[in-house]
């Protein structure tokens, strides 16, 4: 087909509508969003529309346990001053937890696409297409982001967001997954551990809570759709779980354990000619950038990114190292994040 009768990208990409209807598909497509363990936060949002690399979250933390005084009548004389004799007041601090904006872009050749695209609706093909791009790389940052805060953990608060039971090599029955070890993992958050309610799991390891029938299966709210629940918790099987030499990780959530801001860049899609592509047949190229924050509660970025964000790589400055993370609430059992790893085969 000629280049001049070819269906060309421009010919359907409105920028401002592409860009909306992309970031929207992105969103509805995401289990992570869908199911509560991303879950998109409006303040994030706003400060994205800001300026700057890291933000700084602030918060409350709830008052000291001081021991009470015990009250007395005193005497008359003790109140000729005002205020003389009042007893030291307690008082609230903060925690500072610290978000890291995300600048993320990337683009397509119009040739490819076009030649895709013919005898279809663009739109909905071009935007599904890349919709569907971002969602995995979103999915990539998000585990590239807890692979290194429980990274961090384990360096630095005595690894208790996790049970480990994968050993040395595999021993059926012992280090696969188990109800027992999943309940050791939840009790790393103690007398709160009913405040987890999601596990993400590794089909590998899904197949396993089948086999020891571990699954139980509850309808939707239309009935039309069995939704897999383990333990009262809603299971999420996806083979983009961390796994290494028979090695998986599965991950336990409560709600809003992680928190997604969505920025928008300066130019979010764009559509380039190039006439002297192709030996001068032509060319187009789409771009399309995103901007993001993925912020685990109770954690700080500590990293030094570079201008445009760090990237999900586990080297220094990046998300999924241990120094790019710290942990800012003082209590586990404020972090609704558990992690189980065992080994399958």
């Amino acid at each position: 087909m000629a280049t001049g009768t070819m269906f060309q990208i421009s010919d359907a990409v409105v920028p401002e509508i592409f860009s909306l209807y992309t970031q929207q598909l992105t969103e509805q497509k995401s289990r992570l969003v869908a199911s509560g363990a991303l879950a998109r936060d409006g303040a994030l949002d706003a400060l994205l529309a800001g300026g700057g690399l890291t933000f700084n979250v602030p918060s409350y933390k709830d008052l000291a346990d001081d021991t009470e005084r015990v009250s007395s009548e005193g005497a008359a004389s003790t109140y000729v001053t005002a205020g003389a004799a009042d007893p030291d007041p307690g008082k609230i601090t903060t925690a500072q937890e610290i978000a890291v904006r995300l600048n993320r872009n990337y683009s397509w050749s119009s040739t490819d696409l076009a030649a895709a695209l013919v005898g279809n609706d663009p739109m909905a093909a071009i935007g599904g297409r890349v919709a569907d791009y971002w969602r995995r790389r979103l999915q990539t940052a998000f585990i590239a982001t807890l692979t290194g805060v429980f990274a961090d953990n384990t360096a630095n608060d005595s690894g208790d967001y996790t049970n480990d039971i994968s050993g040395g090599g595999f021993v059926d029955g012992v280090t696969n997954f188990s109800a027992e070890a999943f309940l050791d993992a939840l009790v790393t958050m103690g007398d709160s551990q009913e405040d987890l309610g999601l596990v993400v799991v590794h089909s590998v390891v899904y197949n396993r809570m089948q086999k020891n029938n571990l699954i139980d299966f509850i309808p939707d709210s239309d009935g039309r759709v069995n939704i897999p629940t383990f333990l009262g918790r809603l299971v999420v099987v996806d083979d983009g779980m961390p796994v290494s030499s028979g090695v998986y990780q599965s991950w336990i959530f409560g709600q809003g354990a992680v928190r997604l801001g969505v920025g928008q860049a300066k130019v979010p899609t764009a559509v380039v000619r190039h006439e002297g592509a192709g030996n001068g047949g032509g060319q187009e190229t789409l771009y399309n950038r995103v901007v993001w924050a993925i912020h685990p509660v109770g954690h700080a970025y500590v990293g030094t990114p570079a201008n445009g964000g760090p990237s999900n790589a586990a080297s220094a400055n990046n998300l999924a190292v241990a120094g790019s993370w710290n942990r800012v609430f003082g209590e586990r059992k404020q972090i609704k994040i558990a992690r189980l790893i065992t080994r399958e085969s």
